[in-house]
């Protein structure tokens, strides 16, 4: 009997939960998960900024358990080249990309998954970012609070 081979596609930048449930899931619906990583010019040309450099990425993806493949996705043209190259029975992205591949629908199945709840790496973006706009003063006396509580950790 033939594997049924699942092929999905992202920028993985700052991995986190909802990136590893979604694989996951992605590879309990299928025999042969293929997970394609958008490189850093792509996601220049998407008008996307990643904070971890491609190799970091797709290497961290290749080590995930549930991935069988990882492939670099250089443009938005190469998703039905690569469902026909590697015979994909399913094409699957996260839900905020509900209907912007349903033309892909004639070469293959093609499903949206839920995103894992209140967890998005734009939020961890919008975090950190949000700690650039702390004041001096709030950091020093961020620091302060914490050098009190060393005394009952440390000692």
């Amino acid at each position: 009997m033939r594997k049924k081979i699942v092929i999905t596609y992202g920028t993985f930048d700052m991995f986190h939960i909802g990136h590893l449930k979604l694989l996951k899931r992605l590879k309990e619906i299928g025999d042969y998960l293929i997970v394609g990583v958008s490189t850093d010019e792509f996601n220049k040309e998407k008008g996307k900024k990643t904070m971890i450099p491609f190799e970091h990425r797709i290497e961290i993806v290749k080590s995930i358990r549930y991935v069988d493949k990882v492939i670099p996705e250089k443009n938005w043209d190469q998703k039905k080249d690569d469902i026909l190259k590697y015979n994909v029975d399913i094409f699957a992205m996260g839900s905020d990309w509900e209907g912007k591949f349903d033309y892909l629908r004639k070469y293959c199945e093609v499903i949206y998954l839920e995103r894992t709840k209140d967890v998005s790496t734009t939020e961890l973006k919008e975090s950190l970012l949000g700690i650039n706009e702390l004041s001096r003063e709030e950091l020093l006396k961020a620091f302060d609070i914490l050098l009190e509580l060393k005394k009952y950790f440390l000692d």
